[in-house]
């Protein structure tokens, strides 16, 4: 369980996009793993059978998850004129937002790159493969305290990085995908 519990949830997390989902998912596939160890044959590795059990699981998931469809173009009731489409509202970002929210990922992959190595791999760990502490710890085989210790550094650097003159929270918007930095 320890080796794979990581990749497991990880691959469970791509395929829902929730981290509650992915934890509950991951438990299930280890559950039914251990209640089915009987019928794994070790002519063949180990995790693709994990793997399959997981990946299974999440689609039986998926699929028990999925909503019934509606159109929007439908009448509301047999006797109105009044259709779905009035009622209904966005839950992701506007267009707008997501522009500015991949121009700031943008501008946080160009200042990532003036970082120490270490530090770039701690925050590309940390905050966008959204490994815990223990995880990053796990991986690159450093004691917790030197996790914590080296994301605070790398944070603080990351901070002056911004601070320096010049920098922006935003993007220069007449040059799509480059940092003004």
């Amino acid at each position: 369980m320890e080796r794979h519990q990581t990749s497991i949830f990880h691959l469970m997390l791509r395929m829902t996009k929730d981290r509650e989902d992915a934890l509950d998912l991951t438990q299930e596939a280890f559950g039914k793993a251990f209640t089915r160890m009987a019928s794994y044959v070790p002519n063949y590795a180990f995790s693709t059978w994990l793997y399959k059990i997981a990946v299974n699981n999440c689609i039986d998931y998926v699929r028990k998850k999925k909503l019934s469809t509606l159109s929007i173009d439908e009448s509301m009731d047999a006797d109105s004129t009044q259709d779905y489409s009035n009622i209904l509202h966005a839950h992701g970002l506007n267009p707008e937002e997501a522009v500015i929210r991949d121009q700031r990922i943008d501008l946080m992959h160009q200042v990532l790159k003036c970082l120490n190595e270490k530090y770039r791999i701690m925050i590309e760990l940390r905050y966008f493969q959204e490994y815990s502490y223990e995880e990053i710890a796990s991986e690159l085989d450093i004691p917790l305290g030197t996790v914590k210790a080296q994301l605070f550094r790398a944070k603080e650097l990351l901070s002056d990085q911004l601070r320096r003159p010049g920098a922006s929270a935003y993007l220069d918007t007449r040059m799509p995908h480059r940092a003004a930095v």
